[in-house]
């Protein structure tokens, strides 16, 4: 069956950023951080949509230790996926953005630390993953791992907070404190883009899910063809 959501999702992504990106380069600049806010209206939100993406993991992670539907697993796996492209996107706009602000691309404040450790916990995801051959013991191992590997998220929230840092406030409350009531283009570029990466992020997992999909119904046909030849 024709999957005909994916290439509609893929369309709505692709309108959504060039809306956002549009409102973020025509907004006028800040007033402290003049141009460098532009870099803000994509690194908060790809910033958030990666929490978004491991806590999606954990729960398809948790519906499949109770269910054991390997759909469950699937999902997860792909959630996983998007939330390391967006947290290796968050580690790259953060270091373009402490540059010009800090001095330095790479400092080890809280915050960038339990980000890089979440980041690599989740690669040791996928290399686990591949290295086990059993579906129904992949699918389990990597379902303990996600949700285990989710509580970095909390962590790094709250990093901030615990630890002496640099790093800006929590995303929450700094938006709590920023004023886009005197240009309202910036508040529509910041909103243009969160909807851009929530839209991308519902794209990509589900077009990773179909894929690994079809993958798996090919291993199966081969495995059941390799039982019936009598090579298994």
């Amino acid at each position: 069956m024709k999957d005909k959501v994916t290439p509609i999702l893929g369309i709505l992504t692709l309108l959504s950023f060039a809306a956002g990106l549009f409102y973020a380069f025509t907004a006028p600049p800040d007033v402290n951080q003049k141009e460098l806010v532009r870099i803000f209206y994509i690194h908060m939100p790809v910033a958030l949509m990666s929490y978004v993406a491991y806590f999606v993991a954990l729960g398809y992670s948790l519906a499949y230790l109770i269910t054991k539907n390997r759909r469950f697993d699937r999902l997860a796996y792909s959630s996983a996926e998007v939330g390391v492209l967006f947290t290796a996107l968050t580690l790259l706009g953060g270091s373009l953005w402490a540059k010009p602000t800090w001095g330095t691309y790479w400092t080890w404040d809280p915050r960038l630390t339990t980000t890089l450790i979440g980041f690599l916990i989740y690669v040791g995801y996928f290399i686990i993953r591949g290295l086990i051959e059993d579906p129904d013991r992949r699918a389990r191992v990597a379902a303990v791992i996600g949700i285990v590997g989710t509580l970095y998220v909390p962590i790094n929230y709250m990093s901030v907070y615990w630890w002496r840092s640099i790093h800006q406030t929590p995303t929450l409350k700094l938006l709590g404190d920023l004023e886009f009531s005197a240009d309202p283009r910036m508040g529509i570029a910041l909103m243009c883009m969160f909807v851009a990466f929530v839209v991308g992020f519902i794209y990509l997992v589900r077009f990773r899910a179909v894929a690994a999909h079809r993958i798996e119904a090919k291993e199966d046909r081969l495995m059941e063809q390799s039982f019936k030849e009598g090579r298994i």
